[in-house]
């Protein structure tokens, strides 16, 4: 009998772990590679400018997740560098700017990437409430960012002049550089600057939730405004043509914003901009990177994107949205963990070279296991893509576990509640599920309490209760299943008839053949290269390429002086 394997978000959580200790730079205080090329002969990891900009601040969260996920002192070093990165290279305006190594080019601040530092400062100050110098960063961020705006005030139009009711804001430019302010004629060239600096409206609006600053709710709204109105980025259905991370991040925070405001206004266009998303993507969690720039058949998933979907389903299901819990359960138990890399049995080494002062050799194929990959198909990891693993999606994948491993199962008022089906284990109850092999969600209560248990649609009509193996039957409230009054020791099982189903699906324009038993996919057709996704029969040996022993680089890269052997 063919088994399949579980989803385990601790097994990934322990990859991405290994991935964040170890592909960083122990010359430069553990500084991450952000480039990295396993693919070729030899493989290799190579610094760029991010990594002392966007990395130090996803990565120092990424790592967060994932050691609280596995509640280890594993990694507490690297976590350490990290802040230390952090709390560096701090300057006008209240902005953090880059160190000047040996790769770095002008020294700039970028907004975008001010969005990942006022992010990692809000969870550095969730780990340590009393870190003075973090906290002194994050309120000095928010108000230097909040003096370089542009307020728009006054409308002049043809018909007369009328006063701007709401706060209005944007940045004149999407780089400040250092010692020389707004250049405008620098930018970044990634253009959609109102979408790309907005990015930071969830981090201001968690910040302004947890500590009730109010120049961040201040600036979180005038960004809204200004993106949800002249701007001009979205159309009246809230589509939009561009980058699809910086737009669902901000849908995630107009939704937070209008959840704790109750403005109806930020929640709905959130919702709707989550929406379009969603039928750009998979059922099965593939998104595109871009939403109408290139043919969708060139598109690839960034997994910074699936993360931010899983982000943006949270937050509508804390607005009360309850049918987000299907986009957050399937997209994360199927491409998320399938984006990772899980072996490095396709990576060719060459250990005998030496490392040069912006590049390593050593020990990749070790090194890129728990990588995640910013170029993924709905059917395979491509390697032939630039980004086939990626430094950003490393930082923003463990925070997605995290998201959905801390919602799987809650408890207060005498109630535990099982949202999701994963194996865990809480003070309040342990949970072993069956999928894919078993339809099947069994809860053992470790206190007395009430059992409910989240139905969900592909469960299908033929659901059972039963406690202690015997029969029983369950009342239903809403979209759960209600078992009273258990007392300490007893288990609680849901259990239905469990089938595989053959789905065809349109994605990435072009349609594919889906095997789903429940919840998780475990096959689809045809199958992909170079790394094949959802080769999910347990025990089963991984089909990974061979490593080539043609030596070359990928165009982005810079070659490194060619070493002989010694």
């Amino acid at each position: 009998m063919i088994r399949y394997e579980k989803f385990q978000p601790l097994d990934n959580a322990r990859l991405a772990l290994n991935y964040l200790t170890s592909m960083v730079d122990e010359r430069y205080d553990n500084l991450p590679f952000w480039r990295v090329a396993p693919h070729v002969y030899p493989a290799f990891a190579k610094h760029c400018r991010v990594d002392d900009a966007e990395l130090v601040a996803s990565w120092y969260e990424g790592l967060s997740a994932a050691r609280a996920m596995l509640g280890t002192d594993d990694g507490a070093q690297v976590q350490e560098s990290f802040r230390r990165h952090l709390m560096k290279s701090w300057g006008e305006q209240g902005l953090r700017f880059h160190q000047p190594y040996p790769w770095s080019y002008t020294i700039h601040s970028s907004f975008h990437e001010m969005a990942y530092v006022l992010s990692a400062l809000n969870r550095l100050l969730l780990d340590r409430p009393d870190d003075r110098e973090a906290e002194r960063r994050a309120a000095g961020l928010v108000r230097g960012l909040r003096s370089l705006v542009i307020q728009r005030q006054v409308r002049t139009f043809w018909c007369g002049d009328f006063e701007e009711a709401d706060p209005l804001y944007e940045f004149p430019n999407d780089v400040y550089l250092a010692g020389r302010g707004f250049d405008l004629t620098r930018h970044t060239g990634r253009g959609e600057q109102p979408i790309r600096n907005g990015a930071m409206l969830r981090p201001l609006v968690v910040r302004w939730e947890r500590t009730g600053d109010e120049v961040a709710l201040d600036l979180a709204r005038g960004i809204a405004n200004h993106l949800l109105g002249v701007s001009r980025y979205f159309n009246y259905r809230m589509e939009f043509f561009g980058h699809v991370h910086s737009a669902v991040w901000v849908a995630s925070g107009l939704v937070r914003l209008g959840r704790l405001t109750g403005e109806s206004r930020y929640l709905a266009k959130g919702k709707a901009i989550f929406d379009y998303v969603r039928s750009l993507s998979s059922s099965f969690g593939w998104v595109p990177e871009f939403a109408q720039w290139h043919p969708m058949t060139e598109e690839h998933t960034e997994t910074c994107c699936i993360k931010d979907m899983i982000e943006c389903a949270g937050e509508l299901i804390d607005a009360g949205h309850e049918e987000c819990w299907e986009v957050l359960n399937l997209f994360a138990r199927n491409q998320l963990v399938e984006n990772q890399i899980k072996s490095g049995g396709f990576v060719a080494c060459d250990n005998t070279l030496q490392d040069t002062v912006d590049e390593t050799f050593r020990d990749i194929d070790r090194r890129v296991v728990g990588g995640f990959s910013g170029g993924a198909e709905p059917n395979s990891i491509s390697l032939k893509r630039f980004r086939a693993v990626a430094g950003c999606c490393i930082g923003t994948a463990p925070q997605a576990l995290e998201m959905v491993w801390d919602r799987a199962i809650s408890y207060g008022r005498g109630r535990v509640t099982v949202n999701l089906p994963v194996d865990k284990r809480t003070p309040a109850a342990a949970v072993a599920m069956g999928y894919p092999n078993e339809g099947r969600i069994a809860v053992t209560a470790r206190r007395d309490c009430d059992v409910a248990i989240r139905l969900h649609p592909w469960m299908g009509a033929g659901v059972a209760g039963f406690v202690n193996g015997r029969q029983r039957r369950f009342r239903r409230e809403g979209g759960l299943a209600v078992f009273d009054r258990v007392p300490r020791g007893a288990t609680v099982e849901l259990r239905h008839p469990l089938r595989a189903r053959r789905v065809k699906e349109w994605a990435r324009a072009r349609t594919f053949t889906v095997i789903w038993r429940g919840p998780d996919v475990v096959d689809i057709l045809p199958r992909g290269a170079h790394i094949r996704l959802y080769q999910r029969v347990e025990g089963a040996r991984k089909l990974y390429p061979r490593p080539s022993k043609q030596r070359g680089r990928e165009p982005g890269f810079v070659a490194a002086p060619t070493q002989q052997k010694q």
